[in-house]
């Protein structure tokens, strides 16, 4: 931001990542005016910083933005590199003009119009606001019984890069989701690996007659699939996701241990449910994120506990909209794949609102 106290804008869009880009592309079609912060420096920052061997969940086929093809074999999975680059080509074709190094740590609403504060202590103005900011705002770190000692090292998925970042020795996984799976396996070629499950994981094959599983979830609509649906109610509690050969056989053929949920913490120990222990002298927590919209200000815009209140991402205040929310109109929301038509959503209610 430049000079001045603060800035005027019809509509404040909150994050320039893939949400945030897609609902950009929808307020220009429309021609409504609006601003585009982000918390990175540059766009597709978000994605540079993850872990060195990420790659896409969706193959390309299904992860381009609206009106710009992912470039590459379609049935195969973008490294995070390559979509961070594919982010700032698309802004830049589109000539979205990205505000970066700008957090919002603060919106509150004043009669009819919001103020966005930022960390640098200005202020956006605005009518409309559109958060975008993703599902990755706060990792997710369970609270266990007992502790372990500093000199066993600790870290959230969020903050591993590469393997030299763990110390030498056992190395334990918690959570054997994608991205618990995807750091058991990039482990195993330098440390003893063990991974702790919870629930029972529904994997799906990669291919099944020769195509992708998403050409099937998307021909059969189970990727439009809405949260109350019959459908939706079961992939929500069995969330299933394609093992892309990281099964249980799998990880185990690469030589990962894997173990039962983890229940308590002894000195350097690791307590399992069935009660095993092992000896450890690194963790990384893969448990997921949680939502941290404490910054809303709002009453009514949130559940009291920082999760965003919506329907369709629509929110019951006056102006306030969301994209990018997991299941926020169906299946595909949480996903690439879904983030233009629910910005498409969420920008004709803008429309019918007034524009602003």
């Amino acid at each position: 931001m430049n000079a001045g106290d603060g800035l005027r804008t019809d509509i404040l869009v909150i994050g320039a990542g893939q949400a945030g880009l897609a609902t950009a592309h929808s307020l220009a079609g429309a021609g409504l005016q609006f601003l585009i912060v982000d918390s990175a420096v540059a766009v597709g920052d978000s994605w540079r910083k993850r872990y060195e061997s990420l790659t896409l969940f969706t193959p390309r086929s299904i992860s381009a933005l609206p009106g710009m093809p992912l470039v590459g074999d379609p049935d195969g999975y973008a490294t995070k590199d390559e979509f961070a680059d594919y982010l700032a080509r698309y802004a830049n074709r589109n000539s979205v003009q990205v505000i970066g190094s700008t957090r919002i740590v603060r919106l509150v609403k004043v009669g009819r119009f919001f103020e966005a504060f930022t960390d640098a202590g200005r202020v956006v103005t605005c009518q409309s606001v559109i958060v975008a900011t993703g599902s990755f705002s706060s990792p997710r770190i369970p609270v266990l019984p007992g502790r372990l000692p500093s000199t066993v090292k600790q870290m959230h998925v969020a903050d591993f890069q590469d393997t030299g970042d763990v110390p030498a020795g056992t190395v334990l996984v918690v959570g054997d989701g994608a991205s618990g799976r995807d750091m058991a396996v990039t482990l195993t070629g330098s440390h003893r690996v063990l991974m702790s499950g919870g629930r029972k994981r529904k994997l799906l094959p990669e291919r099944i007659l020769g195509r992708s599983i998403w050409w099937w979830l998307k021909t059969f609509g189970l990727l439009r699939a809405s949260p109350n649906s019959l459908i939706g109610r079961r992939m929500r509690r069995e969330d299933p996701f394609p093992g892309r050969g990281n099964d249980d056989a799998a990880l185990i053929r690469k030589g990962v241990m894997l173990k039962d949920r983890l229940v308590e913490l002894d000195d350097d120990n690791a307590i399992f449910q069935d009660g095993s222990r092992e000896p450890i002298r690194s963790v990384i927590w893969a448990t997921g994120y949680v939502d941290d919209f404490g910054w809303i200000e709002i009453d009514g815009a949130t559940d009291g506990k920082g999760a965003s209140v919506h329907r369709e991402g629509i929110s019951s205040i006056d102006g306030l909209y969301f994209v990018g929310r997991p299941w926020q109109r169906n299946r595909a929301s949480g996903l690439i794949a879904g983030v233009g038509e629910d910005a498409i959503f969420v920008v004709n209610a803008i429309r019918r609102r007034g524009g602003k």
